[in-house]
């Protein structure tokens, strides 16, 4: 309305805000803020959360596998047993 003059709204904390007429906009905020402050709280949970995403859950340690999965497998204690770290300048393999 030109009678009227430039439209003006009211936002949520309370002031008000001039805005041209001809501007497009969505006013709002995104449904499903905050979704995830809320925790997992059990394991069955945050098994259907990533089965419709991908296979990256649960993340299981190498050294708590077999020789014949990992590197860091086996052994009678869940060590190492190695360096962990290699130098920049070693070949590939076990990098």
């Amino acid at each position: 309305d030109e009678e009227k003059g430039p439209p003006r709204l009211r936002l949520p904390s309370g002031g008000k805000k001039t805005v041209p007429s001809d501007v497009r906009a969505q006013i709002g905020v995104v449904a499903g803020g905050g979704r995830t402050d809320k925790p997992l709280l059990k394991a069955g949970r945050a098994y259907h959360k990533y089965a419709v995403k991908r296979n990256c859950w649960p993340k299981i340690r190498g050294v708590a596998k077999n020789p014949v999965e990992h590197p860091h497998g086996g052994g009678n204690h869940q060590h190492i047993g190695m360096p962990s770290t290699v130098a920049k300048d070693r070949p590939s393999g076990r990098k």
